[in-house]
């Protein structure tokens, strides 16, 4: 490790940094065989310092230990879902935006009512959603809050913002930054990288299924869980993203 890399920000969230340095050293208490989070080194009101690390050319080997150990994070799990970081206390980012910790029992109660909804709204809101896929998304809201998609799979301790930009092969493997931690379900953080790529793609995935003990049928719920950042996305990314939701949303409404 040399000298430690630093992001700035003019946002004036003065927790914007703070929960994110939370989420990594939560995160990374799930043990020695989890997932490895880049070091915390510094970090106060405009400013995170993590560990410098040094990128390598994606290895599928250390695509494949990867995948193991993001199991093994997951199963270190949560007090609840929606549940914050050990030691932090209210809401949370995800990216740039304000993203709900309350705890909740029920995954499909949490997941329809904090991380759905609330950027369906503001997606409609700016006609980024359009009105029919925007009823697509309200169904499927109203079967999770149902719990006609719940399981009986332990809450999970998911890094919950997990696309390829924050997956990083390094010299020491594969290290993760900028988590938006959480309790939640652990096909989510698989979820993401499905849904925007990642090298070795299929030995992640093969080796988190056999370590995590996926059941059978969970490939059919990936679009689920992709859901909430499709509408995150609609609301900073723009309209075509609302339709990909829409398009999402169909297949389980």
């Amino acid at each position: 490790m040399t000298a430690g890399f630093t992001k700035r920000s003019a946002r004036h969230d003065p927790d914007f940094y703070a929960v994110e340095a939370a989420g990594l050293r939560w995160l990374a208490a799930a043990g020695p065989d989890a997932a490895r989070m880049a070091h915390v080194v510094a970090v106060d009101e405009h400013s995170i310092t993590l560990e410098r690390l040094e990128p390598t050319r994606p290895d599928r080997r250390a695509a494949e230990n990867f995948g193991r150990a993001l199991a093994v994070t997951h199963a270190a799990g949560a007090a609840a879902f929606g549940q914050p970081p050990e030691g932090w206390a209210g809401d949370g980012y995800i990216g740039q935006q304000r993203m709900s910790m309350r705890p909740e029992e029920a995954w499909g109660r949490f997941y329809a009512e904090q991380r759905m909804m609330p950027y369906a709204r503001k997606a409609r809101d700016l006609e980024h959603l359009s009105s029919a896929a925007s009823g697509q998304v309200e169904r499927v809201a109203e079967r999770l809050a149902a719990g006609e998609f719940d399981d009986e799979r332990p809450v999970a301790r998911i890094h919950g913002d997990l696309w390829s930009g924050n997956v990083l092969f390094t010299e020491v493997g594969v290290v993760l930054i900028d988590p938006a931690a959480h309790g939640g379900h652990g096909l989510t953080d698989l979820a993401m990288l499905h849904l925007f790529g990642a090298p070795h793609l299929e030995a992640i995935t093969r080796e988190y299924a056999e370590a995590a003990d996926l059941p059978d049928g969970w490939v059919d719920l990936i679009g689920l869980h992709q859901l909430h950042p499709l509408l995150v996305h609609a609301v900073s990314h723009g309209p075509s993203y609302g339709a990909e939701a829409g398009r999402v949303a169909e297949r389980y409404a």
